[in-house]
């Protein structure tokens, strides 16, 4: 009996995903519950399992199209599955690596070909074992011939050649283009801009960073002092924790705070549930363990959906100003940058203090200025005074 393997739902507001990689081919054995493709949405990758053993008849997609929810996508033969012999090498055979099926990209393709390297011999650690640009750089050298070697070390050689590569997009990165011309395109956009002295945050982490470390196991940052900050200056101007519905607006008496991370795929944000109800150990360690999955490609559709309002943190890359985009449906994002001294007024003298500028991107559909304004002085209070967070004044 042939048994269809169709795209499971991924999530609320998913419709459509895309083939990543097939585990499988026409013609391999699987077994139950084996990995037979891997699928990539807007959000984050999943893998599909067999849903029986037997033999994969066909697949109807190639890496990199598109599928809906509820398509077919390959069909399994059910049956037992055959125990194959693993085929003795031969010396004509060659490297076992996948470079001898032909899985080598063209950039690494065109480096190996210059230095005369039989790419069968080049290991490759791309998906699928791909020899990819990284591993041919990278590759020994040891069956480079005498003329290829030559042409290496000669002067133009060494400036390089003036082709260009194509790459396709993956579909991941597809997707996060769309969302991105589409938040554009479908609220009013506008950035404003604040910033906030750290002297005291960063004395109190200082002060207490042996002893938070020694009780709770993690490092005490600074995210968690804007998350919580973050918090009471929704509390105050809760449009920013509000979506645009058609003609109405919804309100969230929640505070479910994105955090946007640079996942192994591309940006994706998981979601810190509840954040309100959460101590500042509670709050890092959930940030921490959702960022560190989501890096490994392991965060799973449902941590990556319902988000109130974002926070991004540029500044771990250095960033000093930037306007950071909506994540839709929200309304609001916080965007943070680098500290750097920068001499400041104090009490009619300049002095120099640890400054980061922060940057609030509103939908001006539900959010007015004036709300944008009170929303980053609250912030900023909150930060620059942190016992107005325990105290949630």
């Amino acid at each position: 009996m042939t048994v269809d393997v169709k795209v499971p739902s991924a999530g609320e507001s998913i419709t459509e995903v895309f083939i990543a990689r097939w585990h499988k081919k026409p013609g391999d054995s699987i077994s139950k519950d084996e990995v037979l493709v891997e699928i990539e949405t807007d959000k984050a990758s999943m893998e599909i399992p067999a849903p029986c053993s037997g033999q994969v008849s066909e697949t109807l997609l190639e890496e990199g199209d598109a599928a809906a929810v509820g398509d077919v996508i390959a069909r399994i033969l059910e049956g037992e599955v055959a125990e194959t012999a693993p085929a003795a090498p031969t010396e004509s055979a060659g490297s076992s690596t996948p470079a001898a099926a032909g899985h080598v990209m063209p950039a690494a393709a065109r480096i190996l070909a210059e230095r005369g390297v039989d790419a069968a011999t080049v290991k490759g650690t791309g998906p699928g074992g791909r020899v990819l640009k990284e591993d041919a750089l990278a590759h020994n050298g040891a069956n480079t011939s005498p003329a290829a070697a030559t042409k290496a070390l000669s002067p133009l050689a060494a400036l390089g050649s003036r082709e260009v590569e194509i790459v396709p997009m993956s579909p991941i990165r597809r997707r996060i283009a769309e969302r991105l011309v589409s938040a554009q395109q479908n609220a009013a956009l506008l950035t404003t801009f604040n910033e906030i002295d750290m002297t005291k945050v960063m004395k109190l982490r200082k002060e207490f960073k042996e002893e938070f470390i020694e009780k709770h196991g993690v490092k005490l940052g600074f995210m968690s002092f804007f998350v919580k900050a973050t918090i009471e200056a929704l509390k105050a101007v809760p449009a920013l924790n509000a979506q645009v519905d058609g003609t109405n607006m919804k309100f969230f008496n929640y505070y479910d705070i994105g955090i946007a991370v640079g996942g192994g795929k591309g940006l994706v944000v998981p979601v810190v549930r509840n954040a309100e109800t959460l101590g500042f150990a509670a709050v890092e360690k959930t940030i921490g363990d959702l960022a560190r999955r989501a890096r490994d490609n392991k965060i799973s559709i449902q941590e990556l959906q319902g988000g109130t309002f974002t926070i991004s943190n540029g500044g771990v890359y250095g960033s000093l100003l930037s306007t950071p985009i909506l994540n839709p449906p929200q309304s609001g994002i916080l965007g943070l940058h680098a500290i750097k001294e920068r001499p400041v007024g104090v009490d009619g003298e300049i002095v120099l203090r640890p400054m980061m500028n922060v940057a609030l991107t509103y939908d001006h559909r539900i959010v007015d200025g004036r709300e944008a304004v009170t929303f980053l002085i609250a912030v900023k209070q909150a930060v620059e005074n942190p016992t107005r967070i325990l105290l949630e004044v």
